[in-house]
């Protein structure tokens, strides 16, 4: 039996798959390029390029493959985009999961794997760890289409018996320590990514978005956890499905907290470059602090971190960006 992963072709997504391929599993990837690279889905698993909305591709793909689970990343995911274009997200991340589990369902899978994000909590009234029963309360049209997703999802399996775990990721940063894969989107967002990029020459400076936040420096907080580790943890997820699992949600992250200046001062320490930032008003749906508590995770799926450190994901992440330029070089 094979395992569709939808978004296989992305960030999270491509590691996802090797992760799947290092352990023995046979993979399919569906995915239909809008964001993803065809070069990031590995020769060992199967490339289908199309939507994960498609109810009739779908359900033609899980009877044709084999399919037994859907791990499920293709969406939209960057929280200002979401505000300038709700529609966007609701059609992206909300409409197709709906359709996507209309044809899982349809076919009889009844392994489902979501991935969900810290923006259904919204902002947080404490300064402390999250847990995964706080009052889920998005502040974005992004954080939104992902919580009616989880609850969709949640219906789906009351109702017909579809099993699932819903993983809800803090700050996803690093790469493939072999450097199989790494983020490798264009004009890319993500803190630790745009950090390495402007250390590494490809920006002329990067800018920290608010300085006035009731947080220990004033800058946002946030858990990073590396990509190796959260891919991982959807393996745990599957396994925990094989073995008889009903249902699971939990949240993907260290546990610890670090502000947006103190990531700037990893990267420029261990890159060498001291590069310029600007300091700017804040962005509209950033929250001041995320932090997980991620003691779910690890006491009910066994799941370890194996990269459990803001260096070891700036080491990763700055490794991948050479490689994208060896490899642009040689394209």
């Amino acid at each position: 039996m094979s395992v569709l992963v939808t978004g296989g072709a992305g960030y999270i997504g491509s590691h996802m798959v090797w992760e799947l391929l290092d352990h023995g599993e046979e993979v399919v990837v569906l995915d239909d390029l809008s964001t993803g690279f065809k070069w990031a889905v590995p020769d060992r698993a199967r490339l289908v390029v199309g939507d994960a909305g498609d109810i009739n591709l779908v359900g033609e793909l899980i009877e044709v493959a084999g399919i037994d689970a859907v791990i499920h990343f293709a969406g939209s995911v960057v929280v200002p985009e979401s505000i300038r274009d709700p529609l966007k997200y609701y059609e992206n991340n909300t409409a197709k999961t709906r359709n996507l589990l209309q044809a899982v369902v349809a076919a009889g899978i009844d392994k489902f794997i979501f991935s969900s994000t810290a923006a259904v909590y919204g902002a947080p009234p404490t300064m402390g760890a999250i847990r995964e029963d706080a009052i889920l309360n998005p502040m974005s049209p992004y954080g939104s289409s992902k919580l009616m997703s989880e609850i969709m999802v949640r219906d789906t399996a009351d109702a017909h018996g579809l099993r699932y775990v819903m993983l809800r990721y803090f700050n996803v940063a690093g790469s493939d320590p072999r450097k199989r894969a790494g983020q490798s989107t264009l004009a890319a967002t993500h803190l630790i990514k745009v950090a390495c990029e402007t250390a590494l020459g490809k920006r002329s400076h990067m800018s920290i978005f608010g300085t006035d936040y009731d947080t220990p420096d004033g800058t946002c907080v946030r858990d990073f956890i590396h990509v190796g580790d959260l891919v991982n943890a959807h393996y745990a997820a599957l396994n925990f499905l094989r073995q008889g699992g009903l249902k699971f949600t939990a949240n993907c992250g260290y546990s610890r907290g670090y502000s947006v200046r103190e990531v700037v001062e990893t990267v420029q320490r261990i890159s060498g470059s001291r590069f310029r930032v600007v300091e700017e008003k804040r962005r509209p749906g950033d929250i001041p602090s995320l932090v997980a508590n991620s003691h779910r995770l690890e006491s009910r799926l066994g799941w370890k971190p194996r990269f459990g450190s803001l260096e070891a994901i700036v080491e990763s992440a700055l490794a991948w960006e050479r490689e994208l330029d060896q490899r642009r070089k040689s394209a």
